[in-house]
């Protein structure tokens, strides 16, 4: 029968394993726990690598409810019985509770770190709003980028910008946070922009002249009706910092469409070319022959653009660059689309060249482990230079290497005169003070990441340095942990670089929470989202927790 078949393949299998397990020597045979693989766990280990499998997968709660995966519980010893699974109001209360234990852990954490930086967004998925926020900061003993998400909280009404500035503070009041974050990154929506501007704490006073004191006479009513006032005065949100990723997505979208439009020489061709590159990829994307056609003539396939990420248009534009004029004009013949000419391909090309740079300035700055606050100055830098560099091999799109430099310096222009980004990016030792490429190539990073930063040597940059600062430009290393040897700029540059140069952080929040609130999961609470949402992201059943 089907039940017998079932446990004589359980048993074979539970034979392989014991045979596996016995070839292994006894050193190495340790589960992710701590216990040895040949001895039965406890009911609470089996209750956490059931929620390690459920949070880290994103499986439903009730998967601890189905036959099967209580069938395959039960072949897990625990105490020398067979596992039970728990019911699913057992578990979701274990959830809840290691959420707490989780909670409190983060809460001790942040209480020993120094400069903690925040981002925040808004999400809003099946007509529901959220309000992320994840913190940042280096590990002062081992100078390692560390993270966790704070918050993933349902964001009722309009999103204006008081109700932002409320819902922020009381984030990071909760957590201890008001008076040690450095910065909060965010997009450039005005209602963020604004919050921030409003709710900034007031600069203190210098006046220092004493006054006589006075008495003064208040109304018990007036100070009843101001009441409300003076709560919104309470609130008090951190330096704002706006996205630079979104800064280069609006010069990328505005300043060079505008260019290029505004062009007699480049509108008519641009149009032109872009409009013949948007029927190859309606064709490709809707019908599965024209997908097929593509594939036999170029062994590729075309990629189609998001409308909200502009670097995915590049990609796009740039595969289309690749491809011989004859085949991607046999392609459009075949389709039956116009076929394009040489002067609308070469326009492609160029546009792909010069927009390169800020692709890979999007790329660097989109990172997470290994970007900071300090990176920024020298990506724009690099940016400006490498895209003044191609201006020369240009024949059509001349003048775009200008406009992207130009718009660059205009909306960056409080990075580039800030004497804080100079000393975030001179206290990390893989840029110093613009040191020769020689240093640079030394870090560990990607070769695409090398190759984009290199700086022209300068000799006289030791020439009034002194004591730690001078032995510090003079060290080759390039790594974090090398601060350790320089405590005084160790601790600038905790400060500085604790803030990411962009919002991407908390945007990967959201697309972790777009897999754990399916529209299968309609009645998923907005707690136990968050709950779920935040023991995935700080993966909090990862690793050797007992």
């Amino acid at each position: 029968t089907k039940t017998n078949y079932y446990y004589t393949y359980a048993a074979h299998l539970q034979s392989r394993i014991s045979d596996s397990v016995d070839a292994i020597p006894a050193k190495q045979r340790k589960l992710d726990f701590g216990q040895p693989a040949a001895q039965s766990i406890t009911q609470p280990q089996l209750h956490r690598l059931i929620a390690r499998y459920v949070v880290e997968d994103m499986k439903p709660i009730s998967t601890v409810e189905s036959h099967a995966f209580r069938q395959l519980i039960s072949h897990i010893p625990v105490r020398g019985r067979a596992g039970k699974a728990p019911c699913r109001k057992t578990f979701s209360s274990f959830l809840d509770q290691e959420y707490a234990n989780m909670e409190s852990e983060l809460k001790n954490t942040l209480d020993m770190v120094e400069y903690i930086s925040t981002t925040a967004d808004i999400w809003t998925v099946h007509n529901k709003s959220f309000l992320g926020v994840t913190a940042h900061w280096i590990n002062a003993q081992n100078m390692k980028r560390e993270k966790a998400a704070l918050a993933c909280r349902r964001f009722m009404g309009r999103h204006t910008y008081d109700s932002i500035a409320s819902e922020l503070d009381n984030i990071n009041s909760s957590h201890g946070l008001s008076f040690k974050i450095t910065s909060t990154v965010t997009d450039n929506g005005s209602n963020f922009v604004k919050a921030f501007k409003v709710y900034q704490p007031a600069p203190e006073s210098n006046d220092s002249e004493s006054e006589e004191d006075e008495v003064t006479f208040v109304s018990i009513g007036d100070v009843l009706q101001n009441a409300a006032d003076d709560a919104d005065d309470a609130i008090s949100l951190p330096p704002h910092q706006r996205c630079a990723s979104h800064t280069m997505n609006l010069i990328s979208c505005t300043e060079v469409e505008k260019w290029l439009l505004s062009e007699a020489a480049t509108k008519t061709i641009y149009r032109s070319a872009t409009t013949k590159c948007a029927g190859l990829w309606n064709k490709a994307s809707r019908s599965t022959v024209a997908a097929e056609i593509v594939d036999d003539i170029i062994a590729k396939k075309l990629l189609v653009p998001c409308t909200t990420r502009w670097n995915s248009f590049y990609y796009a534009l740039e595969r289309i660059s690749k491809i011989p004029v004859v085949e991607l004009n046999t392609i459009s013949t075949t389709l039956q689309l116009k076929c394009f000419n040489e002067r609308e391909h070469q326009c492609i090309r160029e546009y792909c060249a010069v927009m390169k740079p800020l692709t890979v300035a999007l790329d660097i700055l989109q990172g997470e482990d290994h970007c900071f606050y300090g990176t920024l100055l020298p990506t724009l830098e690099s940016l400006m230079t490498k895209t003044l560099a191609i201006k020369n091999g240009l024949q059509i799109l001349v003048g775009l290497p200008d406009t992207v430099v130009q718009a660059v310096k205009t909306r960056f222009a409080h990075v580039l005169g800030s004497e804080d980004a100079l000393l975030a990016a001179v206290t990390l030792p893989k840029f110093k003070l613009r040191t020769s490429a020689t240093n640079t190539t030394q870090h560990a990073g990607s070769s695409k990441e090398d190759e984009f930063f290199s700086f022209e040597e300068n000799e006289d940059i030791y020439a009034t340095a002194e004591g730690e600062v001078a032995e510090y430009l003079k060290s080759g290393a390039t790594g974090l942990d090398s601060l350790n040897h320089f405590p005084m700029i160790k601790k600038l540059s905790l400060k500085l670089n604790a803030a990411a140069p962009s919002s991407a952080p908390v945007e990967r929040l959201f697309s972790l929470g777009n897999l754990i609130l399916t529209p299968k999961r309609n009645k998923l609470t907005d707690h136990k989202f968050e709950k779920l949402l935040l023991l995935r992201y700080n993966r909090w059943f990862d690793g050797n927790q007992s």
